[in-house]
Parts: C-alpha cells; sequence; structure tokens
C-alpha cells in the first residue's frame, strides 16, 4: 500500500479538495472517493450528468503496421476490420491464458494507436508491451501527459455539445479529435456506468480549466470512484483485480466475446485448452433476496450449502434496490436458480441474474 508521502496526484487533486471530496488511495494515486454521498452521485449519473476525474488512467500511443508492429498478437480484440476513429475493448494475456490487463484500442489512422490501460497496471502494462512489441514499433506511455475526464449520464451529449460542437455526431465506441479550450482533445462516445457518456483525453496542464469550465454547467456534478464502482457493478463490468487478473482469463470472466480466436495472439493456446477441457470456473451474477449485499471475498454456495466459490465484487443497487453480486463459481448455473452468499456466521439467500442488472440506461441514446 502507498503511503500519503509517495501517492501520485492527477491535475485535480486541489480542485477535489476545494470541493470537499473525501479523498483515498486507489492503486497508488490520491484520488476522490465522494463528494456529496454515494447515493446522491448516483442519481447524478442516472438522471442528469456527472463527471469523473480519471486521469490516473494510463494512456499509450503506438505507431506501426497492426501486423507487423506486434499490436495484433498482443491483444485478444479484433483489430483487422476496425475503422479508423473507432475504438475496442478487450485483453491481454499471460502465456497461461491469465490477464495481464483489459484495455480499449483506439485506431486513429492505419498505423497510429492508443491503448488505454488500468492505472494500477501501467508499469507492467508498459513492459509487456515493450517486451513483446517489433522493432519496426514505436512506443510511447503518454500517462502522465494525458489526463482523462468522464462525462456521464443522460444529459452528457447536452452538456458537451456547448463545448464540442459536432459531438452529436459520435456513435457508441467512437471517437474523434474536437478543439476544447484551444486546444485539440479526444473524445470518444464512452464510459463504464451504463449512461450515455463520453471519455475526454485532453493534455494534463489543461485539465483543470476543462473540469471547473465543464462544472460551469448547472446538470453536471463531481463524482468519484465509490458510486463509479456501483455504476459498474450494476452493469456488471469488470474490475481488474476483482473480476480479471493474472489467474483469470476472458473465458472464466464471460469475456469470450472479446476474444478472437481466428487470429493468433499471446495465451491462444492456453484459451483452447481451457475450452476443450471445460472451464473450471464460471462468472455468476446474482441478485440479494434482501437489502444486504455481499461483499467481494464473502463465500457462495448453492441452495443445500455446498461451497461454489467467492464473490468478486458486490453492493447495494440503488436502482434495483438490493443487493448484487459478481462472483467465480466451480460449475455453471442459470437465471433464476438459488444461491447463497456469506460467511460462516451470516448467509444470504440470492437468486442468479443474467447481466446486466440495470436495464434501463441511456447508454445507446
Amino acid at each position: 500500500m502507498a503511503t500519503d508521502a509517495v501517492l501520485k496526484n492527477t491535475p485535480l487533486v486541489q480542485e477535489h479538495i476545494a470541493l470537499g471530496a473525501k479523498m483515498v488511495d486507489f492503486a497508488g494515486w490520491n484520488m476522490p472517493v465522494q463528494y456529496e454521498g454515494i447515493l446522491q452521485e448516483f442519481e447524478y449519473n442516472r438522471k442528469t450528468a456527472s463527471i469523473f476525474d480519471c486521469s490516473h488512467m494510463g494512456e499509450f500511443l503506438l505507431e506501426g503496421d497492426l501486423k507487423t508492429s506486434g499490436l495484433n498478437r498482443i491483444v485478444t480484440q479484433t483489430l483487422s476490420d476496425m475503422p479508423v476513429k473507432t475504438c475496442r475493448y478487450g485483453t491481454m494475456l499471460n502465456e497461461n491464458g491469465g490477464t495481464i490487463d483489459d484495455l480499449i484500442v483506439y485506431k486513429i489512422s492505419d498505423a497510429k494507436w492508443m491503448i488505454v490501460v488500468n492505472a494500477a497496471n501501467i508499469d507492467k502494462d508498459r513492459r509487456h508491451f515493450l517486451a513483446h512489441l517489433t522493432k519496426s514499433a514505436s512506443f510511447k506511455d503518454v500517462s502522465m501527459d494525458t489526463a482523462k475526464l468522464d462525462i456521464q449520464g443522460p444529459l452528457s451529449r447536452k452538456v458537451l455539445s456547448g463545448l464540442a460542437p459536432g459531438i452529436q455526431a459520435l456513435e457508441y465506441y467512437t471517437f474523434d479529435s474536437f478543439n476544447l479550450l484551444g486546444e485539440e482533445a479526444i473524445i470518444s462516445r464512452t464510459g463504464y456506468t451504463g449512461e450515455l457518456g463520453y471519455e475526454i483525453y485532453i493534455s494534463w496542464t489543461k485539465a483543470k480549466d476543462l473540469w471547473k469550465e465543464i462544472l460551469k454547467n448547472d446538470n453536471v456534478k463531481p463524482t468519484g470512484l465509490g458510486v463509479r464502482d456501483v455504476l459498474r457493478i450494476e452493469m456488471c463490468y469488470p474490475l481488474y483485480g476483482h473480476e480479471l487478473d493474472e489467474t483469470i482469463s476472458p473465458l472464466d470472466a464471460g469475456l469470450k466475446k472479446f476474444v478472437d480466436f481466428s487470429k493468433d495472439f499471446i495465451g491462444k493456446e492456453a484459451l483452447l485448452k481451457k475450452e476443450e477441457g471445460g472451464l473450471k470456473r464460471n462468472t455468476v451474477c446474482f441478485v440479494s433476496r434482501n437489502r444486504r449485499a455481499p461483499r467481494a471475498h464473502h463465500k457462495l454456495f448453492s441452495s443445500d450449502g455446498y461451497e461454489l466459490g467467492v464473490v468478486t465484487s458486490g453492493t447495494f443497487s440503488p436502482a434495483l434496490g438490493c443487493g448484487i453480486g459478481i462472483g467465480l463459481i466451480r460449475q455453471p448455473l442459470k437465471a433464476g436458480d438459488e444461491i447463497i452468499f456469506g460467511d460462516e456466521k451470516n448467509r444470504n439467500v440470492a437468486v442468479v441474474a443474467t447481466r446486466p442488472f440495470y436495464k434501463m440506461g441511456s447508454l445507446k441514446n
């Protein structure tokens, strides 16, 4: 665990403190976990618009041909048919098929790419890329030069339309360059909340000005990592270190659709063997019978008390009014099956559900 003396700060740390945010250590970064409170911030995101500081995330720039650079072999998703100015979610694996990280690849041009990675994994991801890219590739880690602001919620397009004319033309998982406050920035129609939303990549030095400008709009409020976790669990989105890690494959995590078995990639043979032998772990999403929320590391049991696995993420869902969770279990279950979560002292009944839990969002609007 990093100490206060060595925590990294985003360019907005003083803005967060001035707004009364509760700050916590997240992956070695000094980050706002909440401002007004989780439930209030949840309402902003689901009903109006919210802004998150995600400048702790990592960004890599890569120049080179898709195949000869080695990029196509590093990631699991299909890249060969990507149009320019589109982005795709996927993973990169170790030789055993475990997940080094989940990431999004942005195709800036036929020979220029941006890869967005998790904050906790920047260093190891950089090493992995450098170890597997060919000499023909040009690679640059721009994480500490690039700030990232996420605008999410049903009114996010309205919030940004005045600052970035033409934002209305962006379709889901596409991006473009926009002039923001006199500087070129990338804006993608992506997010981690299940609502209509955008992610803005701008220089470290311009982030504070942009943050202040966006918050002049009464429809948008600052929100922290606490509600971000609630929102992503409602959508059953994985979080690295919970649903994914170097011992958990994308197949275990239920992410097979982000794996292109028609191409060669690091870890492919291991994944094929997993499929041939039958998966030993399966991801399950479940809804509590009451308001009690499961927590990471709670055990999961069958209805007759047999231990099935472990909870990887859990929270109280404001949208559903009950506890919800994601877990890894030893056998597949179907929607409607009863399971039990908890520990040796307290156990609670839940029902297996289909993902996502939250189905009423503005994501595709």
